[in-house]
């Protein structure tokens, strides 16, 4: 890894564990602390989402455009204000201006930093760039959640002024740290497209583009049917359904946390060398027994131990999937990326992403407040196996260097060794595969 890679997943890691300090705490703060309400609390949450569904149509041209670096450092300083202003702010227009800030900052930050690593990585190095993000990601907000506990106490609103403080270094942190990065004058892709599309404006040139198209359908699956239930539907038929102690609850997210960083670089070395569509078909099957292992902790009656076991071994089958997806997808989304385009194509994805954890909440506690529990588990266990006939299905799109860089580049002919002789002038080079 690169030092410019270092600094970029260094910054990213401290960030996360800011971040940490506050997500879990967030709804209680505003409600209760600030005692400004259910309602209000309910806005400042929905507004981090719309913030972010606004701002990422436009992340990716500023991308393209000006570079991922100072889009990068104008989301950190976004995000500081908004965290400094949450901690700051007592009444509710401060307490959703705030909010809008923080959504709309780490909305922007999010492809800012996936094109920054595109373009600090190879093909080859890339999976490896986007695991490593991902597992440092994960131990930064489980760390930054268990200190922030320790710290916060609901009768005190300094300490929650203490906690947004942090929160905002740490974006300020990361903001130095790639402000600090020298990027290479150009990203290390091959651009696939030609460079004409740009000219037809980068939405259609993206939306042309069927495979990644297919890659936001899957996508959008993939996030509704995991992220978009941790922190509504799944806790919900928890509490409701099978009926675990929050306490509990508590326990089967740190496993989740525990499987990612636990499995992630095993599991990165199982599969980065394998077709990027079977390992994200393999997540669908990994999800759709965890799905049926949460249902089936809604029918054991009376064995509460059991109950709860399979409902922690839910959330931690979902880290053993998330950590197959983090060198896979990501990488995917810059290997269809023109050179021309990859901010756009990253932030296509976010948006889709947003989108998912946006509409999957809703749905999710809409149908377990309802009583619609079968029908619930049913449909996440249909979107599991959808996961699954979907990436098979992309995976016939793929060319053999986007599915599997490592064997496309294993399979290109070696070079031959130059032998004393005169020069030929004619003659062909062997074109790439």
């Amino acid at each position: 890894m690169g030092a410019a890679l270092r600094r970029i997943q260094l910054g990213n890691a401290l960030s996360a564990f800011g971040n940490g300090f506050t997500v879990p705490y967030l709804y209680v703060y505003v409600a209760k602390v600030r005692d400004l309400g259910a309602s209000t609390a309910g806005v400042v949450l929905a507004m981090l989402a719309v913030a972010a569904l606004v701002v990422l149509p436009l992340t990716g041209r500023a991308i393209d455009r000006r570079g991922p670096l100072p889009v990068a450092v104008v989301g950190t300083v976004s995000a500081a204000v908004g965290a400094l202003g949450l901690g700051l702010s007592a009444t509710e227009p401060l307490v959703v201006a705030s909010a809008i800030a923080l959504g709309a900052g780490i909305a922007v930050i999010q492809p800012a930093l996936a094109t920054m690593i595109v373009w600090c990585s190879t093909t080859l190095t890339r999976s490896r760039a986007f695991a490593t993000q991902f597992f440092l990601n994960n131990l930064g907000l489980g760390v930054g959640g268990l200190v922030g506990g320790l710290l916060v106490d609901e009768s005190h609103p300094e300490s929650f002024v203490r906690l947004f403080a942090i929160e905002a270094a740490m974006f300020l942190v990361l903001g130095a740290a790639v402000a600090s990065v020298r990027l290479p004058r150009s990203p290390k892709v091959e651009d696939t497209v030609p460079t004409e599309e740009r000219a037809k404006g980068a939405w259609r040139a993206m939306f042309a583009d069927r495979r990644m198209v297919w890659l936001c359908v899957l996508g959008f699956v993939l996030f509704f049917a995991c992220y978009g239930q941790f922190e509504s539907g799944l806790a919900a038929y928890a509490t409701e359904v099978t009926r675990i102690a929050p306490s509990s609850l508590g326990i089967a997210l740190a496993a989740n946390t525990a499987a990612i960083v636990a499995a992630q670089f095993v599991v990165l070395k199982l599969v980065e060398r394998r077709r990027r569509s079977r390992v994200m078909a393999l997540v669908g099957m990994v999800w759709t027994v965890a799905w049926i292992a949460a249902g089936l902790s809604g029918l054991v009656h009376g064995a509460q131990v059991v109950a709860t076991a399979l409902l922690i071994s839910t959330y931690a089958l979902f880290g053993i999937g998330e950590s197959m997806l983090s060198p896979t997808v990501a990488p995917l989304v810059a290997d269809l990326a023109p050179a021309s385009l990859i901010g756009q194509y990253n932030s296509a994805f976010a948006l889709v992403k947003q989108l998912a954890l946006a509409l999957g909440p809703a749905v999710g506690a809409l149908m377990v407040g309802r009583g619609m529990y079968v029908s619930y588990i049913v449909m996440l266990v249909v979107c599991a196996l959808g996961i699954s006939g979907l990436s098979l299905w992309l995976g016939r799109m793929l060319r053999p260097g986007q599915d599997n860089p490592h064997r496309a580049v294993a399979a290109l002919p070696a070079p031959r060794a130059e032998v004393p002789g005169p020069v030929e002038t004619t003659g062909s080079v062997p074109a790439a595969v």
